[in-house]
């Protein structure tokens, strides 16, 4: 008995749903994905093995480094409504006036580095500009003028009053910085009463 022999056809998938859902997924993490803001004080933080996620609410971070040969360090708090408050309270402290507009502006800088006198210049330039090298020329934090004290204190006020929690902090020092700087801004923690915080540190391999 002959054998029937059944035509062969090509096979082909329909792409075409497949490809619009790339394209769907691929639009919604564009629209939903933020550009990471410039660094204005940029440092190597030294290595660690240890995986400890920081804290994404009620941290203040101090970072410390230099720029063209100056020692440096920036301040910088999570949560819009907390910065604004802080700011409000240094206002307060050393008799100065913020418009409503200035006060937005300050809750997106996630960082700064500047007296509190120039604080005003600093948010009236554009985010990018912020960020230029020897724009900021760091907080003040000697013993005639130590307003890092001031930010550190208000700033701890601020996230009690919008966030009823205590601020927890975080030091991001260069690997290359020198003790004595890093040993400063611990003082000006201790001095406070803090003495528990976070050090930042760049995740290395385990060596075997």
């Amino acid at each position: 008995m002959a054998k029937v022999k059944m035509s062969k056809k090509a096979t082909s998938i329909d792409m075409t749903a497949m490809c619009d859902v790339a394209f769907l997924l691929l639009t919604f993490f564009i629209l939903t994905a933020t550009a990471k803001a410039p660094e204005p004080l940029p440092v190597d933080t030294p290595s660690s093995t240890v995986q400890t996620k920081l804290p994404e609410t009620d941290l203040a971070t101090l970072t410390v480094g230099k720029s063209d040969g100056k020692e440096q360090v920036f301040f910088g708090v999570k949560g819009r409504d907390v910065r604004i408050k802080t700011l409000e309270l240094m206002a307060q402290k050393y008799n100065l006036t913020f418009t409503e507009d200035e006060l937005k502006q300050f809750s997106l800088v996630d960082e700064f580095g500047v007296p509190i006198e120039a604080m005003k210049q600093l948010l009236a330039m554009k985010g990018a500009d912020r960020a230029k090298k020897g724009v900021q020329p760091g907080i003040p934090c000697d013993s005639i003028n130590n307003q890092l004290k001031d930010w550190i204190y208000t700033a701890r006020q601020a996230n009690i009053e919008v966030a009823d929690k205590e601020l927890q902090f975080a030091i991001k020092g260069d690997a290359k910085e020198e003790y004595p700087q890093i040993k400063k801004v611990m003082d000006i923690l201790q001095d406070q009463k803090i003495n528990s915080f976070n050090l930042v540190t760049g995740l290395r391999g385990k060596d075997y």
